[in-house]
């Protein structure tokens, strides 16, 4: 089955583009390449269980298990030695990347108080973008009564677009809710 966000980006939002930017071929238009979720867990260099947490909770959020990061290189104002589990992240492609930013799209953004849109300013300048959540329990796959610690996440949309205008143009297609 397909995912409905991609169905709605092949029928609607692809075309929109190439008469938009006036691409030359198909090919040209802008497309998601991945989507890479993190949470940082700096309390699992006391205790594993946290760790154990946010990768169970990662996994129930995006249908994929995590990998668990490790840190590069000991810093002591953080006391993390090198070595030490200090994150846990995913990577997203085709189908469970396109039934993620369809659930954090028309769910879990929604769900955030007062919520006024995301930011227009999370682009890095070669077309990908940047979204912070403050709580995993902005997703409706989540039980609160399960919930060990409350934890943000980075979510980085990776798109095919050069520009942040033409990246800014398909995720506006795809509903992303920007601020006004």
């Amino acid at each position: 089955m397909i995912p409905r966000l991609l169905e709605k980006y092949k029928t609607e939002v692809a075309s929109r583009l190439k008469t938009q930017f006036e691409y030359a071929s198909p090919m040209q238009v802008p497309n998601l390449v991945k989507i890479v979720v993190n949470i940082g867990v700096s309390e699992a260099k006391v205790d594993m269980k946290y760790m154990d947490s946010a990768i169970n909770e990662l996994t129930t959020i995006t249908g994929q298990r995590p990998m668990m990061k490790r840190a590069k290189r000991s810093v002591a104002g953080f006391k993390v030695r090198e070595g030490m589990p200090v994150a846990c992240c995913v990577t997203l492609r085709s189908t469970k990347m396109w039934e993620f930013a369809d659930r954090l799209i028309s769910a879990a953004l929604p769900r955030i108080k007062d919520f006024q849109g995301v930011a227009k300013r999370g682009f890095d300048g070669r077309g990908n973008y940047n979204l912070g959540l403050r709580e995993q329990l902005l997703f409706p796959e989540i039980e609160y009564d399960k919930v060990i610690r409350m934890r943000g996440m980075n979510i980085s949309f990776v798109t095919s677009a050069p520009t942040d205008e033409e990246a800014f143009a398909l995720l506006l297609e795809l509903g992303m809710p920007f601020a006004k």
